[in-house]
């Protein structure tokens, strides 16, 4: 994500970054952004210090108390304050303005390539061992059988774990080949087919929770 009100900037800058492994998604303000951070997840944050309805630092603030991911400041040349404060609270790097688009999308790359060595790909919770680097997923055991579909599905909500995702976020994110149209309802039965193979109960499923006119989220961490 990218927070900028800047719009010839951040133009520039959504053209320097996006490729075929990036889609960068764009806030002019700080309203928008936490709306689109509640509603999805990302692997990074380009976050403005100054922003026209406060101060990017906030939101930085916001986003290092609930998640990990890493966020990269932009501040004004003459704004040592705001770099000791955003590196205080957790802020990954700076790119100070004016600045080269080459060097941001490299710092970028830098950090996206940090969040993925730190990442693992082994979870335990309870009695379930998920493994989605060698695709074996086992409860008490006993090997668990899994489409790709649900193997998509839970590894996403396994990687968001607390955090509520959209409904239209997870038929995005699952059925990403292009099609025009996805049945909602293609959801609701993957998410019915998963719980059948997870959970003891799985109409009251301690692992993933409904959130009423919502979403979905992973409740065991």
């Amino acid at each position: 994500m990218l927070v900028e009100d800047d719009k010839t900037l951040a133009n520039g800058i959504v053209l320097a970054l996006r490729d075929a492994d990036k889609e960068i998604e764009h806030s002019y303000n700080l309203e928008t952004a936490r709306t689109m951070l509640n509603g999805g997840c990302y692997a990074l944050v380009i976050l403005d210090v100054n922003l026209p309805d406060g101060s990017g630092l906030d939101l930085l603030k916001e986003i290092k108390l609930s998640t990990n991911t890493p966020v990269i400041l932009l501040t004004a040349n003459d704004m040592e304050l705001d770099i000791v404060t955003g590196l205080e609270l957790g802020a990954d790097d700076y790119v100070t303005k004016p600045f080269s688009l080459a060097v941001l999308r490299a710092r970028v790359n830098t950090q996206l390539r940090k969040k993925d060595n730190k990442s693992t790909k082994l979870f335990t919770f309870n009695e379930l061992t998920l493994d989605f680097d060698k695709l074996i997923f086992m409860k008490m055991g006993v090997t668990l059988e899994l489409s790709k579909i649900e193997m998509k599905l839970l590894k996403i909500l396994v990687e968001n774990k607390g955090i509520t995702l959209e409904r239209r976020v997870l038929v995005d994110r699952l059925w990403t080949d292009g099609a025009e149209y996805v049945d909602e309802n293609a959801l609701s039965v993957t998410i019915k087919r998963l719980r059948d193979k997870i959970e003891d109960k799985p109409s009251q499923p301690i692992y993933i929770k409904t959130i009423y006119g919502i979403g979905y989220t992973w409740a065991v961490k």
